[in-house]
């Protein structure tokens, strides 16, 4: 968009340009020819306007005083043209070339009137080549100018889109970030409580190691326990503990 700025710049500038130098050219040659037509076409030639006489000039004027004389119009050769863009010749002879040689005879005597003609016909053949120029630089302006306008509304448009839709891909992009982190969260709480179920499940494990380390003492220990209980009631329950040993024993040596 700014290189298309600077070239629209550059080409509208360059447009002032020819315009202002063959409009210039054009109030010259127009000038020209009313001078001819001054001489060789009476009829044809277009007198400068008069100069318009204050009302103090008027008064003295009427009281039989010199009205102030009309200013020259000034410019270039006194037409009143104050600007013109001189044209530059492109491929300049260098400074040892040969000026080119004179015409070998000069042309057909002619009379004034068709050399006047002539050269009043050359002067229109010129404006309309300038008036050529200038209308079709116009319109080559008023192209380019359409084109930027264009070129400068998509631009605009697809900033506009361009900008939607970085709003959405912002906002898109906040709500992957605040899920990521729900999940990280989850993630995290999983994780400490996935930890402490295995440190249960490890305490669980060498608790029932020890169970089944231990269980045949144990079992052994409530066997004595439970005997041992057993011969207090009997003892509790008045019966003599030594006979009833004395006469276990002697069934064991009969068996044998």
């Amino acid at each position: 968009v700014a290189e298309a700025t600077e070239q629209r710049k550059a080409e509208n500038v360059e447009y002032k340009e020819l315009m202002a130098s063959d409009g210039a050219a054009k109030e010259v040659l127009g000038f020209a020819k009313n001078r001819l037509n001054k001489f060789y076409n009476p009829k044809l030639y277009k007198a400068a306007p008069k100069q318009e006489l204050t009302e103090e000039e008027r008064i003295f004027a009427n009281n039989g005083g010199t009205p102030p004389p009309t200013e020259a119009p000034g410019g270039i050769a006194d037409t009143g043209v104050t600007a013109f863009a001189q044209i530059r010749v492109h491929h300049q002879l260098s400074a040892d070339a040969a000026p080119a040689p004179p015409p070998a005879t000069w042309g057909a005597y002619q009379t004034k009137d068709e050399t006047s003609n002539g050269v009043i016909s050359m002067i229109d053949l010129l404006i309309k080549d300038m008036e050529k120029e200038m209308t079709e630089a116009e319109t080559g302006e008023n192209e380019a100018e359409s084109d930027y306008q264009a070129m400068m509304a998509d631009a605009a448009s697809k900033r506009t889109a361009d900008s939607k839709s970085l709003t959405e891909k912002v906002g898109a992009k906040a709500d992957l970030e605040a899920d990521l982190q729900a999940h990280g969260d989850s993630h995290k709480a999983t994780v400490n409580e996935m930890m402490a179920t295995e440190k249960y499940i490890a305490s669980l494990h060498a608790e029932c190691d020890w169970l089944l380390q231990y269980f045949e003492t144990r079992k052994a220990a409530r066997a004595d326990e439970i005997d041992s209980l057993g011969r207090a009631k009997a003892v509790l329950s008045g019966a003599d503990y030594s006979l009833l040993q004395t006469h276990a024993r002697g069934l064991l040596r009969r068996k044998q």
